[in-house]
């Protein structure tokens, strides 16, 4: 299985979903984090304030981090590389990366939402 390793920016929690304002972005990564796990993808999150050491001791992100500082996260590395900086992946991303087939479609009831009445 493929890993995917997110590098957050420092946070106060290790969601980010925390806090009197709470970001609408990590609010949608967290549920999305969390639905990825329950399809057993390999995806793991270091926080930056809670984990420095994760950051540090590998040479991608420690490289990236030089270069674009902290500002730039986050940082996300698929297989050990880097797949995206800046922000979160979304569901479809997380599912291309690990290699799962694409969740089917949700399908509106026939004849759209007012069941064919032509009346909503």
């Amino acid at each position: 299985m493929t890993k995917i390793r997110v590098f957050d920016p420092a946070m106060c929690c290790s969601t980010g979903v925390c806090g009197p304002t709470i970001d609408p972005a990590l609010v949608r990564f967290s549920a999305d984090a969390d639905w990825a796990k329950g399809q057993e993808i390999d995806l793991v999150r270091y926080n930056l304030s809670q984990e420095p050491m994760a950051f540090v001791n590998n040479p991608v992100v420690k490289q990236f981090l030089d270069r674009s500082g902290a500002e730039a996260l986050p940082l996300i590395l698929v297989a050990g590389e880097i797949a995206l900086a800046g922000r979160y992946p979304t569901r479809e991303e997380l599912v291309r990366w690990a290699g799962l087939a694409a969740a089917p479609a949700m399908k509106s009831p026939s004849g759209g939402c007012c069941g064919g009445s032509g009346t909503c």
